[in-house]
């Protein structure tokens, strides 16, 4: 009797039984680009390096369809839209002159996720989550002194928790994107201002990272 009224009443006691649900998220991103240099120096003797000093918040919306696997296997696909932009700082090693340039990046984002669950205590379950996702960038502006490509493919991997209430789930998530692929767009015929072209040629590839929290309602 006195174990009985320790516990506490479930919400939703069936809710991750169900064979497919759905829900919608929202929450705030920061993103990243990892450069790799090639120290070419301009006809100006002009050496330059590229580094992105601080990061700004950006938005993210999308939807969640689930599909039950197993007791502790979820298979997730969360479309979702990413709006953010970077600033960019190029240096020149030799005089230290700097260019400042904000690179604008809004994302549709395709991912598909594994989500590990682990065993429901009361209403609370921890959950981790892995899979790829590609994205395509929908606001690329072509002239402009950097350029990514449209297409950027990702390795995401995260951990939230499901908490239960009566009427849903609110999921708070953490996960970190690993893009796998390089952004660098070479091909700058676009170009108008052609001594731009110093700012691609000074890298060899481009990478991107995305530090996401969302909170999920299913």
């Amino acid at each position: 009797m006195l174990f009985a009224q320790s516990q506490k009443v479930k919400n939703q006691p069936y809710a991750d039984q169900k064979i497919f649900h759905y829900g919608f998220m929202m929450g705030i991103h920061t993103q990243d680009l990892e450069f790799f240099h090639t120290g070419i120096t301009t006809p100006k003797g002009e050496t330059w390096f590229a580094e992105i000093p601080n990061h700004n918040p950006g938005f993210n919306v999308g939807l969640i369809g689930d599909l039950y696997l197993t007791p502790v296997l979820n298979l997730r696909f969360s479309p979702s839209l990413y709006f953010g932009d970077k600033n960019i700082v190029f240096r020149d090693y030799n005089s230290g002159k700097e260019t400042n340039m904000t690179m604008k990046t809004n994302y549709l984002m395709l991912p598909i996720h594994l989500k590990f669950s682990s065993e429901r205590l009361n209403n609370i379950r921890p959950y981790l989550i892995a899979g790829p996702s590609i994205a395509f960038d929908l606001s690329k502006k072509k002239g402009s002194e950097l350029l990514a490509k449209t297409v950027a493919t990702y390795f995401e991997i995260g951990i939230g928790c499901n908490l239960y209430y009566r009427y849903f789930k609110f999921c708070p998530e953490l996960k970190f994107c690993l893009g796998l692929n390089d952004l660098l767009e070479k091909d700058r015929s676009d170009l108008v201002i052609l001594d731009n072209i110093k700012y691609t040629n000074a890298l060899s590839k481009m990478t991107s990272r995305l530090f996401v929290l969302s909170l999920n309602f299913e």
